[in-house]
């Protein structure tokens, strides 16, 4: 444990040192903000820190093992029905939580005035990559090709783009893109990687990944429907 820690913060410091650096070279070269407001972001910056730290100690440690133990225990269950309900669930509860999408539905609301409702967001949001992480399941267990669930994935992105009102698309795709976190992102890989892991004669890397990808999708094509049923 104290080895995994200590590679946190050696990840965590290369990885937030570069931002911190630039905002304080900026603040004594262009920017020249409040001391009040600098003073400010110094603390939030040691907040961050030890706040990813935590959380990412905590996806190693517990929820990485845990996804993969339920995915291959699910597998030992031979319930084609009950492997997508519970990827449904999990994809459902992680995207929910995800920080990442709680921002987005957060200022997509300011923005909007309250014409696109934040829990509305987060729960279509949800829904959508919860369906394709059932989706991602099912041909795990199926052994079909990805690129052909990839294939008809896009296209219906594509066709629902010429129906779906112009500014809802960027929101739609900036759905997509934020369920990749740092939540949701370990968890279900980790539920691929399970469900993978106990099929024999399969790859855990070309059945396991591939997933996540699929399950970023689910908010496209939902926020899209969404839009076009608004307006």
């Amino acid at each position: 444990m104290v080895d995994q820690l200590k590679n946190k913060i050696l990840e965590v410091l290369k990885a937030l040192l570069p931002l911190i650096i630039v905002i304080v070279i900026l603040q004594f070269t262009l920017v020249k903000a409040p001391a009040n407001v600098f003073s400010q972001f110094l603390l939030s910056a040691v907040m961050v820190f030890a706040g990813i730290v935590l959380f990412l100690l905590g996806i190693e440690v517990g929820i990485l093992p845990a996804g993969k133990i339920v995915g291959a225990g699910l597998m030992e269950k031979r319930s084609l029905w009950l492997i997508i309900a519970i990827a449904f669930l999990i994809g459902f509860a992680t995207t929910i939580a995800e920080p990442d999408v709680l921002v987005l539905s957060k200022q997509a609301n300011i923005i909007t005035q309250g014409a696109v409702s934040e829990n509305r967001l987060i729960y279509i949001v949800g829904i959508g990559v919860a369906f394709f992480a059932a989706m991602a399941a099912m041909r795990i267990i199926l052994g079909f090709r990805i690129a052909y669930l990839l294939t008809a994935s896009y296209l219906i992105v594509i066709i629902l783009s010429f129906f779906t009102p112009a500014e809802f698309v960027p929101l739609a795709f900036d759905s997509g893109s934020v369920t990749t976190g740092a939540l949701t992102a370990p968890i279900v890989i980790a539920l691929g990687i399970g469900l993978s892991s106990v099929l024999a004669g399969r790859s855990a890397i070309s059945d396991g990944f591939g997933l996540l990808g699929l399950a970023s999708i689910g908010p496209i094509i939902a926020v899209m429907i969404m839009g076009i049923i608004v307006h």
